[in-house]
């Protein structure tokens, strides 16, 4: 039985999906998504990702947090920070954070890492689920809609079709809703 890859995001009401998009977190998104993590022991990301969680949320070389970090964000990355990272990437020469490089037919090497043993792959990032989306490779897909127009950015699996089967909804006090669903069919 292979292991679900599961694609998680937060993504504005017109379908933008980029950290400059003016979705702060708080304490209540910080436990759903460190709840989220968990649910895997696998990440997956591409280049762009990687890095940006990284600058993120690798713990400092003294070992220490941030200080800008509040209670919710060190549990996030306290669970984040030990798990397996897979980097799939044509440009990187290497990579640290208990990550590993990965190069190839992409499609490929996700086949492969879902027939290893785990509970689960997360996966984030925009590029690299459309590219896994299109090639039927997600099992779940998690959307965390936050009242907020962006108007500009990357979109939200752009260029691919899909039929979803609606399976969770959970409504935050901010205002953003957690959508989960299940591929049906491509179109």
């Amino acid at each position: 039985m292979n292991q679900p890859l599961r694609y998680a995001i937060n993504v504005t009401l017109d379908g933008c999906v980029h950290h400059e998009a003016g979705l702060p977190p708080d304490g209540e998104s910080m436990a759903f998504w460190t709840d989220e993590l968990r649910r895997s022991d696998t990440l997956l990301y591409g280049r762009v990702t990687y890095e940006l969680m990284e600058g993120a949320w690798r713990p400092t070389e003294s070992g220490e947090w941030p200080d800008w970090m509040d209670a919710s964000e060190v549990a996030f990355a306290e669970v984040m920070d030990p798990m397996r990272k897979v980097v799939a990437s044509g440009t990187l020469d290497a990579v640290g954070w208990n990550a590993e490089l990965v190069r190839g037919d992409v499609v490929d090497v996700v086949r492969g890492l879902k027939e290893q043993p785990g509970r689960g792959i997360s996966l984030g990032g925009v590029r690299l689920p459309a590219a896994l989306a299109a090639a039927g490779l997600i099992d779940e897909f998690t959307f965390v809609v936050h009242p907020v127009i962006a108007g500009r950015g990357p979109r939200l699996l752009d260029g691919v079709n899909l039929k979803l089967e609606f399976l969770e909804r959970r409504e935050f006090r901010s205002g953003a809703v957690m959508q989960r669903f299940r591929p049906v069919e491509q179109y």
